[in-house]
């Protein structure tokens, strides 16, 4: 089996040659121990490009600058629309980045982010995915994205959760307002992700159940899930969410979703869930964990003992990945890897 068809097999429900062992594409850079750990198996994840879908803006500017500010290397991208400006201030960060402004600020906000909303266009990216999928040739898996769930956009891109806590309570009608335009647009998106050559699809994720509460994730958030699982079922496509926070209060509302696989789960002790906690209330779905990234700190003998106990709270190999989305200390990535790739390979799959 190639990297990418153990993956496949296992989130089908099924049994590969080994456990499948995945990374994030911008996780690992490309060296001789990245080179050692893709000949032993390890999957790259390709979440980022192509996507199988472009959004379009017709009607909004969008214009960017890069500027230092107090040492810091900044860029503020700008949003022009007919009825007022909005502006984000990220600072880059290796594999990432932070986020000194949101789109929304203040009450002014709300009709500019509304029409930035409405204008949104979707066009397939069909040949171009393909393209990339082709020229792989087995090493990753191409997993596509549905988007963050319509109100986890208003948390964790438009706004800042502490903004969305009080705007939920100062001026609930105008986040609604957001939010159903948001679920409109996402729909769009359901049908053309269905009809693409992609197989898996995340839809959002990073929720935080202690600012969400179990009923609001249960008003606001299964409902999408479902209704995407529907779509996505209907062409043999598959569906998950990135869940890598506290899950034990939402665990059972997840259990009754339509979803196929919790991608990012990560056990304690780095949550309020172990892995074997999470097979019983999740035994239909496909586990993807998140190996847990403070023990990435530890000895490479806890890193190895750390994996054999993850397998033995996993039971079956059945509906299992072992995974790594968060990023490991730069002087200890090679070796815990590898230490996890090998103790993985030692596993018989019976």
């Amino acid at each position: 089996m190639t990297p990418r068809e153990s993956v496949e097999v296992v989130l089908k429900g099924g049994l590969a040659d080994y456990i499948p062992f995945t990374i994030y594409e911008n996780k690992i850079p490309q060296c001789a121990a990245e080179r050692r750990l893709r000949n032993q198996g390890v999957c790259i994840v390709q979440r980022i490009s192509p996507p199988v879908y472009k959004i379009i803006m017709p009607n909004i500017n969008v214009t960017g600058m890069s500027y230092t500010e107090n040492g810091k290397h900044l860029v503020k991208t700008q949003y022009q629309t007919p009825v007022g400006v909005l502006y984000t201030i990220t600072e880059p960060a290796g594999f990432t980045f932070w986020t000194h402004k949101h789109l929304f600020g203040r009450p002014e906000d709300y009709k500019p982010l509304l029409y930035l909303v409405n204008d949104m266009q979707f066009e397939s990216n069909y040949d171009e995915f393909a393209y990339a999928l082709n020229v792989d040739g087995g090493d990753s898996f191409f997993r596509g994205s549905l988007g963050l769930e319509p109100m986890q956009t208003l948390i964790s891109d438009y706004m800042s959760s502490e903004t969305f806590c009080m705007e939920w309570f100062d001026r609930r009608d105008e986040v609604l307002k957001l939010y159903n335009a948001l679920v409109k647009k996402r729909r769009q998106v359901y049908s053309l992700c269905a009809d693409s050559p992609c197989m898996a699809f995340n839809y959002g994720g990073n929720v935080t159940p202690e600012i969400l509460g179990a009923e609001r994730f249960k008003d606001y958030y299964v409902p999408h899930y479902n209704e995407a699982a529907d779509v996505l079922h209907s062409k043999g496509k598959l569906i998950g969410v990135h869940f890598d926070a506290n899950c034990k209060m939402i665990s059972e509302a997840i259990a009754q979703t339509k979803l196929d696989y919790i991608e990012a789960f990560t056990p304690s002790p780095d949550t309020d869930m172990t892995l074997a906690e999470a097979r019983r209330v999740w035994p239909d779905k496909v586990l993807w964990i998140n190996f847990p990234s403070s023990v990435h700190l530890e000895s490479v003998e806890t890193i190895k003992q750390t994996t054999r106990d993850l397998l033995v709270q996993m039971g079956s190999p059945k509906k299992f990945i072992m995974g790594i989305t968060e990023d490991i200390p730069e002087n200890h990535w090679r070796e815990n890897l590898l230490a996890i790739s090998e103790t993985l390979l030692e596993y018989k799959i019976k």
